[in-house]
């Protein structure tokens, strides 16, 4: 059944222009980014002959694109999951979904599918874009694996507090605006520590992703992203709970 929810919101997404213009946009902005990036390297040449161990072009073209496209998607997943449920709750769709033979964490994990499976088609294009690079040299499979693994945990714990975020109101708008203001504020909390053993950086999203950007798959971060997605992913179930039960 969770397929079937996943397979059926990802449905009614693509039939709405909003999913094919945020596409479009996001890979505008992601070879944009990646041009640049190119640009910057070849521009960096002359410079890095001249150095006994230089950075390759993994170092500096694909792991600041996964540091910008991790930027643009946290501004872009709330946008894309204000639909998931509050668009429901106005509709009065959910009152029959919830009625159906169907447990709310079979709905909730369904829209999760669906969303994450919409966002991995723009990871997609992002791994499609780094080894291609293999073209022109060698590239680091490694570092590309970390971030590509980093991304994914990222991109996921955006759509889980968007998802919440979207169970709380019965108006879409409300909960794109929630769901960015609280992604954009555990990263302004980062931003805002200037002592770099501060606690605060650990409940910034963004600041887990650097050591996957880094090249390092450390398992605290990796904990932290799993554990970050099942607190949510369990609040949204909750709510809907408290939304059966009221009726």
């Amino acid at each position: 059944m969770i397929f079937v929810i996943a397979a059926k919101d990802l449905k009614t997404l693509f039939s709405s222009p909003l999913a094919w213009i945020i596409l479009a946009i996001l890979n505008l902005i992601i070879a944009y980014l990646f041009l640049s990036q190119i640009d910057a390297y070849l521009a960096l040449q002359a410079q890095l002959a001249q150095l006994l161990n230089p950075p390759g072009v993994t170092e500096i073209v694909i792991s600041p694109l996964f540091g910008g496209a991790a930027i643009v998607l946290m501004m872009v997943v709330p946008i894309l999951s204000m639909r998931l449920l509050s668009e429901e709750k106005r509709h009065q769709t959910l009152t029959l979904l919830i009625s159906a033979p169907v447990s709310m964490t079979e709905i909730v994990l369904g829209k999760f599918v669906g969303l994450m499976a919409f966002l991995l088609l723009v990871i997609g294009f992002l791994v499609i874009m780094s080894f291609s690079l293999y073209i022109g040299g060698t590239l680091d499979s490694g570092l590309i694996i970390s971030n590509l693994t980093g991304i994914i945990l990222l991109v996921a714990s955006f759509a889980a507090l968007s998802l919440y975020i979207s169970s709380l109101t019965a108006h879409p708008m409300i909960a794109a605006i929630g769901g960015l203001g609280s992604l954009l504020g555990l990263w302004i909390i980062n931003l805002s520590a200037t002592d770099p053993a501060s606690l605060l950086h650990t409940f910034s999203l963004i600041k887990h992703f650097e050591s996957f950007n880094r090249g390092l798959l450390n398992t605290a971060d990796i904990a932290f992203y799993i554990i970050f997605i099942v607190v949510f992913l369990v609040l949204a179930i909750r709510q809907l709970d408290k939304d059966r039960l009221r009726g």
